[in-house]
């Protein structure tokens, strides 16, 4: 008898999810410019036998100094190291656990990514994801010759056409394509190299790929878009879809609308795993995590929001938002995103769950 099983992963994001985790004595604050910080972290992670460490990213500083003076104290994980540079280093001082990070499909070339992550599959020896997401930030497109970021069905019409292009590219090498055979002096099998010559509205891509012999075949597809193109795109592409949702109703309407919609694009349900985000404070004890718990909440400054709002926020919207640090969000089915302080040996910061390699 088949057991489903749960997974569960860790979103790493600088200091961790809660605001005030940068303050805390026992964590660096200096730590998201050091690899010996993500190392100590995926190697707790993988420690807990979780599936994978999962790495946001962005291609500037999206957060706004507004008003002015206020980024210098809200802008705590703005800093910190590329991952896709990031993650072979942690491949080479891990063994299970699954290594995702994010890379935009605004500002990337199909041939890069591919290329990329590809050789990152290698590396880990098959332990390889891509969460693709479209760019959405002013902030970002300024960094790239442009103004303002492209319109929302742009982006998601370019994000879908360079999937397809990517992965065309990771099939461009049939199994057994690479002979090897010294004897012969036949390196490849001409009849399983595929030039992929794709033409589309956004790419014009020759291929095939530098790289072969990818473990997985394809390194693992995430999503984390909530829109209806975004629904869409992950319905149609995803291995996993890093959701974010306010309540266990929402939770399960979303759950049940991007599994219906598999069905048009030839994809079975189980094909798809959708892994909802939660926030926890661990410790050995209830006691304790509530104490870690609360020497966080007492390091948090009100001031930690104002950027929010454009000035210092009221004591009742500060309470909300700690109050929701303090529950979490959940929901889904599948498996979760965790995110724990950093303050211990318990905790790192956070994470979220996928179908990479599961640890027995």
């Amino acid at each position: 008898m088949n057991q489903r099983k749960m997974r569960i992963g860790m979103s790493i994001r600088g200091h961790g999810y809660h605001p005030a985790a940068w303050r805390h004595p026992a964590v660096p604050a200096d730590g998201t410019l050091h690899v010996e910080h993500y190392v100590r972290s995926t190697q707790i992670a993988e420690r807990g036998k979780l599936d994978m460490i999962f790495f946001a990213d962005g291609a500037g500083i999206r957060q706004g100094d507004n008003p002015p003076g206020s980024l210098a104290r809200t802008g705590r994980d703005m800093i910190e190291l590329e991952p896709t540079m990031l993650l072979p280093a942690l491949a080479m001082v891990t063994t299970n656990i699954g290594l995702v990070t994010t890379a935009s499909t605004t500002y990337n070339e199909p041939y890069n990514i591919a290329r990329r992550f590809a050789t990152l599959d290698l590396i880990s020896k098959g332990r390889a994801g891509w969460n693709v997401v479209a760019s959405w930030s002013e902030h970002e497109a300024q960094n790239f010759g442009l103004e303002t970021t492209l319109d929302y069905d742009t982006r998601y019409a370019r994000s879908a056409e360079f999937v397809d292009v990517v992965k065309g590219l990771w099939d461009g090498w049939e199994d057994g394509a690479l002979l090897l055979d010294k004897a012969s002096g036949r390196y490849f099998d001409e009849a399983k190299m595929h030039v992929l010559d794709h033409h589309g509205r956004f790419f014009k891509v020759r291929g095939p790929l530098n790289v072969a012999c990818m473990p997985q075949g394809h390194p693992v597809i995430v999503q984390a878009g909530a829109s209806e193109q975004g629904r869409e795109l992950g319905a149609a592409t995803a291995d996993v879809i890093y959701a974010i949702n306010g309540s266990l109703d929402a939770a399960r309407a979303y759950y049940a609308d991007v599994k219906g919609r598999m069905g048009k694009y030839g994809r079975e349900p189980d094909e798809l795993k959708i892994m909802p985000a939660f926030c926890p404070v661990v410790g050995g004890t209830r006691a304790e995590a509530q104490a870690k718990c609360d020497q966080l909440q007492e390091l948090v400054d009100t001031g930690d929001f104002a950027g929010e709002s454009g000035g210092q926020l009221p004591d009742r919207y500060v309470q909300t938002a700690l109050h929701e640090m303090r529950i979490g969000k959940t929901g889904g089915a599948d498996g979760g995103t965790i995110s724990t302080d950093p303050g211990s040996d318990n905790g790192a910061p956070v994470g979220s769950a996928s179908k990479l390699r599961r640890q027995e």
